[in-house]
């Protein structure tokens, strides 16, 4: 039986933007779209669903006086992230 996919995560660039802050100690905004191809604004919009949904945490600061947008996952954006890969799994019958 399959697993019902978490739509947040579903889409493709939510999901690249999770993929990348799983596997590290958080990124800023501009690694995070250049990583993802994404445009800034698309990128602003699906940070803040994520932010939103607590998957992720944002951090705005100054380096100097440029504006500096770091994202890191939560407890909670990592358990839902890894339920999502679970529940892919049982589509594609891996174990």
């Amino acid at each position: 039986m399959f697993k019902p996919l978490d739509p947040l995560l579903h889409s493709e660039l939510r999901l690249a933007v999770m993929s990348l802050l799983v596997s590290s100690d958080g990124a800023d905004f501009p690694y995070i779209k250049e990583q993802t191809g994404a445009t800034a604004g698309n990128l602003s919009v699906q940070i803040d669903k994520l932010s939103s949904a607590g998957y992720i945490k944002v951090e705005k600061t100054f380096k100097g006086k440029k504006p500096c947008t770091f994202c890191r996952v939560t407890p909670t954006g990592l358990k839902a992230f890894e339920e999502y890969v679970d529940a892919l799994k049982t589509y594609l019958n891996v174990k």
